[in-house]
């Protein structure tokens, strides 16, 4: 049995995005309730080396919309980075969860040879589709996910690891 392209990407950011929305949400409920100004959960981060929990969101955005566009040989559409609230990012989610969606399975499967080259972080990088979607796209993806979670959980919001996984990571309907 073979797995699609689209199948291994799409609903898979979608799930991981919606998940992150549900947890900010718990947090700017948190924020509101313990009168804390979410610009202290928003500008938090682990370590002072590290981007802030807004940075992450932005991240995990951009890898999930420049992942799809990629594999669906696309324009990798540019946005700024100049969310600072609560409100902002899940309205960031929002739209890169609308964009994601609007790829067909037609778009992306098939995409697993594609010669994907673009610069990053100044140099060019080089992959296969297969190799983009399994080795940068959903590591990167998860990474800040999971940083995003790991911040907002360091600083006393209530959360679980179901909370990370969402219901599709116990097998339940979404």
């Amino acid at each position: 049995m073979s797995i699609s392209m689209y199948q291994a990407s799409i609903p898979v950011f979608v799930n991981a995005l919606q998940n992150m929305s549900a947890v900010l949400e718990k947090a700017a409920a948190h924020a509101a309730l313990k009168k804390i100004d979410e610009s202290v959960f928003v500008g938090a981060r682990l370590a002072p080396d590290m981007f802030p929990l807004s940075r992450q969101v932005q991240i995990a955005s951009d890898i999930a919309k420049a992942g799809a566009a990629r594999l669906a040989g696309a324009e990798v559409p540019r946005w700024e980075d100049t969310e600072s609230t609560f409100a902002e990012l899940q309205a960031r989610i929002a739209r890169t969860i609308a964009f994601v969606q609007g790829f067909t399975a037609a778009q992306i499967d098939g995409s697993e040879e594609r010669d994907l080259r673009f610069r990053l972080a100044g140099r060019e990088s080089h992959f296969k589709g297969l190799s983009y979607l399994l080795d940068f796209v959903l590591p990167n993806l998860y990474f800040h996910a999971t940083t995003t979670y790991a911040i907002l959980r360091h600083n006393g919001l209530e959360v679980g690891k179901a909370d990370f996984l969402g219901a599709a990571g116990y097998g339940l309907p979404t």
